[in-house]
């Protein structure tokens, strides 16, 4: 499994419903709307890498509205269980 975060710039006009469609493409697992520089934040998960490049610059390129996108494919992934089950190591 490949984990990845995509910042999304969008254009003023497509705020409003992009973040449902983000949440409709398949690969994306979940869909932010966020403040700062960026508009948007897609978290993919999907079966190899070669998917993230599918997602991002296949199927985000059908939306209007995306003005500019930063990927970082994820190395590791930890989650609140994990560093639990970490700690408890021993007790």
């Amino acid at each position: 499994m490949t984990h990845a975060v995509v910042l999304i710039g969008a254009e003023r006009t497509a705020i409003s419903d992009l973040g449902g469609k983000l949440a409709d493409v398949e690969g994306v697992a979940e869909a932010y709307s966020v403040t700062g520089e960026w508009d948007f934040v897609a978290i993919l998960r999907v079966r190899n890498p070669e998917e993230v490049a599918q997602v991002v610059t296949h199927r985000f390129a059908d939306i209007e509205g995306i003005e500019r996108t930063h990927t970082m494919v994820a190395f590791e992934v930890f989650s609140q269980h994990d560093l639990e089950a970490l700690f408890s190591i021993g007790n």
